[in-house]
């Protein structure tokens, strides 16, 4: 499908105490994208300031995300941003629910729920608030009211909440597909179709696969899914369902000279999203 590639450096969201080299990671992959089909969106040099929010670094984030919102205003194919920290995707996601008629489900290909408010947070990083904000329970400074609603939502690979995320995941019906069900590309699609949406974001953070399979990633968490199992798993999506947007984040390798150990399988994930 044709595609325009958003690169956005973010690493004010991130808790991470390596968050910068997420410019790196977003640079890596920026080398290996087509240039003519590819965007570059100015990240401010500032940690910024939590301004009361309880989220850390939020004036800068929100410097990024109107950022984003005006390198996506007239791309007309589909987007696919690359971070960058998990809270790039905010921006996105809400410009793909405004560019659709229809409701948008959200696979949200993760580790992590992040599902996080600001006053559960025990990092105060937006990276692992970003969905919860999407659905509702951010800093209002955000969104006033839901983006997307629980019931169109989907957890996959998910596989380490906080007991706070793990209640409301639950409590809000949100669907979760283990990592040990991605043995069948099907199991996302069948958790998709109880959406009754008909389009699709996808999020990838790439925490998702397991440690074994990627080395430039934050916050490895064991028995994640392989590379042929999420793209496999992508694949059966677009076979079924129209994807309005997708983002690749949380790329963070320990120099630039070691992203290209990651970057083929990066680049994997990149090519089932287009392809």
């Amino acid at each position: 499908m044709p595609a325009t590639f958003v690169v956005v450096p973010q690493w004010q969201g991130s808790g991470s105490s390596r968050a910068m080299r997420l410019i790196d990671g977003a640079d890596a992959i920026r080398g290996d994208l087509p240039s003519s089909a590819t965007r570059l969106v100015e990240v401010p040099a500032g940690a910024g300031e939590s301004l009361e929010t309880g989220v850390h670094r939020f004036s800068s984030l929100t410097v990024v995300a109107e950022a984003v919102d005006q390198a996506l205003a007239d791309v007309t194919d589909v987007p696919i941003v690359i971070g960058g920290d998990c809270g790039v995707e905010f921006a996105a996601i809400r410009a793909a629910v405004r560019r659709s008629a229809g409701p948008v489900a959200v696979v949200w290909f993760d580790a992590h729920a992040d599902l996080n408010t600001p006053e559960s947070s025990p990092s105060g990083a937006f990276h692992g608030m970003v969905l919860r904000t999407l659905l509702g329970g951010g800093p209002a400074e955000f969104a006033d009211s839901p983006v997307v609603e629980p019931g169109l939502v989907v957890l996959a690979g998910t596989r380490a909440l906080d007991d706070a995320e793990a209640d409301y995941a639950e409590e809000a019906g949100i669907a979760l597909i283990s990592p040990d069900r991605f043995d069948s590309p099907d199991a996302v699609v069948l958790a998709l179709r109880d959406t009754g949406a008909t389009e699709v974001y996808l999020h990838v953070d790439l925490d998702v696969l397991d440690p074994s399979e990627i080395t430039g990633i934050a916050f490895p968490e064991p028995f994640g899914v392989t590379t042929a199992q999420l793209t496999a798993a992508i694949r059966a999506v677009r076979e079924e369902f129209t994807v309005v947007g997708a983002g690749i984040t949380e790329f963070a390798p320990s120099t630039p000279e070691a992203a290209v150990d990651d970057l083929p399988a990066i680049l994997r994930i990149v090519s089932a999203l287009v392809r």
